[in-house]
């Protein structure tokens, strides 16, 4: 198996609590409503219009944390798409959030709105760059090649081994 990047328990963490406090988020807005920043029939629409693009955001930082703890090359595929769709769902947010001007709205459901917000938008980046910095280093191989029975070269230039 090949050594853990550095950083990479920090990366699949992150990814892990995306997942998890997004599945929370979601129980409890359609349960107890405490996330609820307005009752308004608008910002129910809007809320309403989000669980399915935060299930795909949510699958695909559980993924990612998964493939990134287990060291496998998808993991890296699920952590970018998880980040991308992270700062994707914090933009639309923050813009409705400006545009309704619910940033007035002193509540404890605004002041976890503007924490998810920040969380997302400062977190998602910070990951994608990391990921991509070492996607050579998470796209090795580690493994032996199917076909040839041997190990593959952790340097794509390296020469492959001799044939006996």
């Amino acid at each position: 198996m090949k050594p853990l990047t550095p950083g990479i328990h920090l990366a699949a963490g992150y990814l892990a609590v995306v997942a998890v406090l997004t599945t929370f988020y979601w129980i409890d807005f359609f349960t107890a409503g405490s996330v609820h920043v307005r009752d308004d029939a608008v910002y129910l629409a809007f809320e309403k219009a989000f669980p399915l693009a935060d299930a795909w955001m949510a699958a695909c930082s559980l993924l990612g944390a998964i493939g990134l703890w287990r060291r496998r090359p998808w993991g890296l595929l699920f952590g970018l798409l998880a980040a991308s769709a992270q700062v994707f769902l914090a933009c639309m947010d923050v813009l409705f959030n400006l545009n309704e001007g619910n940033y007035a709205i002193a509540s404890a459901a605004m002041v976890a709105e503007v924490a998810i917000n920040l969380g997302l938008l400062v977190g998602a980046p910070l990951l994608i760059a990391f990921l991509w910095r070492r996607r050579h280093e998470l796209l090795a191989p580690d493994h032996v090649h199917p076909a040839a029975g041997t190990r593959r070269p952790q340097d794509p230039r390296a020469a492959p081994p001799p044939h006996r």
